[in-house]
């Protein structure tokens, strides 16, 4: 197959293109200023809507409205900017809309630095809006793995009917790396006989709306919505292992420092210690039933977190492992990418200290 040279950002934005994304609204900051260039170009010669919004709180309130009428619609942007579509997030999710949203992560908090981060962790996994929602969080670890989830999220979100988030920190987006475009038939979706597009032969309007005025109904609504993310725990959950089979150390990361961990991994078994990686590939649903298994096998004596932030994953490491075994943590913050060496060191100090 063909492997072509892609820089991640417009790998992103052809993947959404070739997903069936017919609508992009967004609003410039860096690190993901080439998702929406690139869409600029691209999404009115594959037949799309491109606007640039007049600020992130209209280009996710534009998405609402595409996807009320059933058009494939995303946004992308970057941490501060992600934080404004919060509220729209919510409504999403209440209204039951599908729609991803792209986050190229940078330092925080506040305007922070423009350089790689992942401290949107929280906001990501556990909603920066109100009410009790959820959003499915995809974590890609290289550009290939990007597109390719670039057509899962679609997908999921169509057939939960339910926003989902594409989580990468700035270094995914701004390196180059091949790609292999591959074909995806994609999972049968049902119709989007809900979508406000008109009568279509029904004898009524589709109602799109997040709004209910009585308790009971409200009550009602979100013990449904509970039931969908109790099904997408069920079906989507994924994750991958890297020479986990002997290892006595677990290393657990995702993204960028998921692939710095492997390498110090690789250098770590040259000095006899068994280490190895597990890698969420959704944030949400977090593969806990997974790892707490893999806290249960004997040979595992220890668990390190490791992430570009003062730590926000290492609490999901803690509910799964659930004190079985010790769990560290190691993490940079504010942009700063941490060094094969440094992940050694602390892994080294870590052992020797019986953490």
């Amino acid at each position: 197959m063909k492997r072509e040279i892609w820089k991640g950002s417009e790998a992103i934005a052809e993947a959404a293109i070739r997903a069936g994304c017919r609508g992009f609204f967004g609003y410039p900051i860096t690190p993901q200023n080439e998702i929406p260039e690139y869409m600029s170009v691209r999404m009115p010669a594959a037949g799309g809507v491109f606007v640039q919004a007049e600020s992130e709180l209209a280009a996710i309130n534009m998405v609402y409205g595409a996807a009320a009428c059933g058009v494939r619609a995303m946004t992308s942007s970057s941490s501060p900017g992600v934080s404004l579509k919060q509220e729209g997030i919510s409504y999403m999710a209440g209204a039951e809309l599908p729609g991803v949203i792209v986050n190229v992560m940078r330092g925080g908090p506040g305007l922070g630095s423009i350089q790689p981060a992942q401290g949107d962790y929280y906001q990501a996994t556990r909603g920066g809006g109100n009410g009790d929602y959820r959003t499915v969080v995809l974590a890609p670890a290289s550009l290939q793995e990007a597109a390719d989830l670039m057509f899962e999220a679609f997908d999921i979100a169509d057939q939960y009917r339910n926003p989902v988030v594409v989580l990468v920190d700035g270094l995914i987006a701004q390196m180059m790396e091949p790609i292999v475009w591959k074909e995806h038939p994609g999972r049968p979706l049902p119709e989007k006989t809900w979508a406000a597009d008109g009568r279509r032969g029904r004898a009524h309007n589709n109602f799109v709306t997040s709004l209910f005025m009585d308790a009971p109904d409200c009550e009602a609504h979100n013990l449904a919505l509970l039931e969908k993310y109790k099904a997408i725990e069920a079906n989507e959950c994924r994750w991958e292992e890297l020479m986990l089979d002997d290892a006595e150390l677990v290393l657990v990361a995702y993204g960028t420092p998921s692939r710095v961990a492997q390498t110090a991994v690789e250098h770590l078994r040259s000095q006899n210690i068994k280490a190895g990686v597990f890698r969420p590939i959704t944030l949400w649903p977090f593969p806990y039933a997974r790892l707490r298994e893999i806290a249960a096998q004997p040979q595992v004596k220890r668990f390190m977190a490791v992430e570009m932030s003062t730590g926000q994953m290492v609490d999901d490491v803690n509910l799964a492992v659930a004190g079985q075994k010790p769990v560290a943590f190691y993490g940079r913050c504010g942009g700063v990418i941490p060094h094969v060496s440094e992940i050694e060191g602390a892994v080294l100090a870590a052992w020797k200290e019986g953490l």
